[in-house]
């Protein structure tokens, strides 16, 4: 009996020692578990910044692209703005010599003058801003001062007093004008 008692011990044994040995295993895997969980979340993380590493580079590369079309398509805006006063002073001389009686000649080779330099301004994308008879517009117009004609409709363009003009899309210099504007009626009261 007795030898079959040790036969059984040893039978019991190894299962106790397989529990044992499987709650230390299971201490060591969730040791492992979470190192893995970390891991993971650390590679994930990492991956994530990666992804948006790129998306900033491309959105960088995107950004200098088009700032470099701006800087060509416009490079050449204050230069331009320098120009624009001999353009103006083109068209008083224009005026003057209508008024003081110059020979025809004399008028068309300002006006010569005047389409070559205009041709040359819009070759390179200048454009004159058109005022007449349009409604005041904040963006390319500047009211110098406003009128009370009676003729005219409200906020209405009255007369151009500098030309205003457009590189491409942006605006160089805005127009200055005069606008009507009708006097606010005063109540019959005061």
């Amino acid at each position: 009996m007795r030898h079959k008692a040790k036969k059984q011990d040893m039978k019991e044994t190894p299962d106790v020692l397989e529990k044992e040995g499987e709650g230390q295993k299971t201490s060591g895997e969730e040791d492992i578990m979470l190192k893995l969980q970390e891991k993971e979340k650390e590679a994930a993380d990492n991956y994530d910044k990666y992804v948006r590493a790129v998306a900033e580079l491309e959105n960088y590369r995107k950004r200098a692209v088009r700032e470099k079309a701006d800087s060509i398509k416009y490079g050449n805006e204050n230069i331009i703005k320098d120009i624009l006063p001999l353009v103006d002073s083109m068209d008083r001389a224009l005026q003057h010599a209508d008024s003081y009686g110059y020979s025809d000649s004399f008028k068309k080779g300002l006006k010569l003058l005047q389409d070559q330099l205009l041709g040359c301004l819009g070759k390179h994308g200048v454009q004159q801003i058109e005022c007449g008879d349009k409604t005041f517009d904040p963006n390319i117009h500047e009211a110098v001062f406003q009128v009370d004609t009676g003729a005219h409709d409200d906020n209405k363009v009255v007369e151009e007093l500098e030309k205003g003009y457009r590189l491409h899309e942006r605006l160089l210099r805005p127009a200055k004008v005069s606008i009507f504007k009708r006097p606010k009626k005063e109540d019959s009261k005061e």
